[in-house]
Parts: C-alpha cells; structure tokens; sequence
C-alpha cells in the first residue's frame, strides 16, 4: 500500500504557490548543495545523497513526476502539487508518495527531502508516520 507526505506552503510559509517546476528546482538545488559538499569531502557525496534521477511520463505531464532509483537500494518516489481548499482559504502543497514496492531506502530519502524542502520554503509538513513538522514561523 503507497504511503504519503505533504509539504504544505501555510500562512507565513517563503512562498505561496508551487508548481512541479517549482519543485524540479528545489530538488536540483538540493543535488547542487551535496555536490559543493562532495567536493570539499573529495568524494562523490551528491550520487550517494541524491541516487535518483528525474522522470516524466508523457500522461503525467503537469501533475506529477518520479524520481528512479540509479542502485538497486532505490526504486522510486512519485512527487506532485496540488491546491485543496480550507477554511483560511486555499493551500498549495507538495505530496510525496512510496508507492507499492519503494525501499526502506526510499522511504529514508523521501523523509530527507521532505524535511530539506519543508525547511527552506518554511513549511508544514506532515511526515509518512502522521506526525506533522513545523519549519514556518508560527504566532
């Protein structure tokens, strides 16, 4: 059974509204920052950090992607945006979903960048267990 994360842009949040480009950005941000770390360790950092690389399906253009495992420890996480409705008004958010057959590695990795992107856009995330983090400054 697939599980999900959400990333959601609240009130105080860096931004408002976020688009899977938006999100393609975040994560290549995050593959540059390991590999600027990499180089100061003198090892390949950012493969062993990020073994993933970014997939589109022509049917799922605008809705979603997935990032494939490059070892056999990762198979995929399928990322998406989304808008749903509250009574504040209306919340961007970003679901990151294990679907059947993902690793105990995957699942790992998807905590990471869940926990990556939820703090620099200062966001709430509610993590795959149900407990949910806040990275936005709250009154």
């Amino acid at each position: 059974m697939s599980q999900s994360a959400y990333i959601s842009l609240v009130q105080g949040s860096a931004m408002q509204e976020i688009t899977l480009d938006g999100v393609k950005e975040q994560l290549r941000q995050y593959r540059e920052q390991t590999e600027q770390t990499g180089r100061q360790l003198g090892w390949d950092y950012a493969g062993a950090a990020f073994p993933y690389s970014v997939e589109q399906k022509p049917e799922a253009r605008d809705l979603w992607f997935y990032l494939k495992g490059t070892n056999p420890l990762y198979r995929n996480i399928v990322i998406g945006t989304g808008i749903r409705e509250t009574e504040n008004g209306s919340v961007s958010y970003i679901q990151v979903v294990l679907p059947d057959g993902s690793t105990h590695g995957d699942k790992a990795k998807a905590n990471e960048l869940c926990k990556w992107i939820g703090k620099r856009l200062q966001a709430e995330v509610k993590m795959f267990n149900g407990r949910t983090l806040y990275f936005n400054p709250r009154k």
